[in-house]
């Protein structure tokens, strides 16, 4: 089953903005993804408990005749592992920020949606009033719960009825 026309439309825009978002990285961005794929999987453990199984092997053991190059208690994989967790973290840490970004960015679009929707729909919600007066539907015209949804919403006042609300739970 298709989906319908106005539905594939807003399919579309959001894979737009998302494309439009990747397409906005920066080199070092674009590292800090490739990074994240790459150390995000289990391969790459897996590949570094080898490495490190054969690395203490071989300074430990005489295997295939190789000099031990890192005695015990192995400072010289001590140091390379430290380095590697560092520009890991580093790398791992940037790609986070940029998706906080995003996420921010997604927040604010969210709500600027909600603040229109709610502006139309107590327009609606206005007009429904007036057309039950016209046709004389008594219940609604005398509905104050109706009536209440038809006034403007103070999204200010929202807001500041939250923090209050919020500071009195802490």
């Amino acid at each position: 089953m298709q989906a319908p026309n106005h539905v594939q439309d807003h399919i579309d825009t959001i894979a737009k903005h998302e494309h439009e978002f990747l397409a906005r990285r920066s080199p070092a961005e674009r590292l800090g993804d490739l990074t994240a794929a790459i150390v995000g999987n289990l391969g790459f453990v897996v590949a570094h408990i080898c490495l490190f199984i054969f690395w203490i092997l071989v300074n430990t053991l005489h295997v295939a005749r190789i000099p031990h190059f890192d005695p015990m208690p192995f400072s010289l994989l001590g140091t390379v592992v430290a380095m590697e967790a560092i520009l890991l973290a580093s790398l791992i840490l940037m790609r986070q920020s940029r998706l906080a970004r995003r996420a921010d960015e997604r927040e604010h679009l969210v709500l600027q949606i909600l603040l229109l929707t709610e502006k139309e729909v107590t327009a609606v919600i206005g007009m429904n009033q007036q057309i039950a007066n016209k046709v004389g539907l008594s219940d609604m015209k005398d509905s104050k719960n109706i009536e209440q949804l038809g006034q403007n919403t103070s999204i200010d006042e929202v807001a500041q009825d939250i923090q209050k609300s919020l500071a009195e739970d802490v």
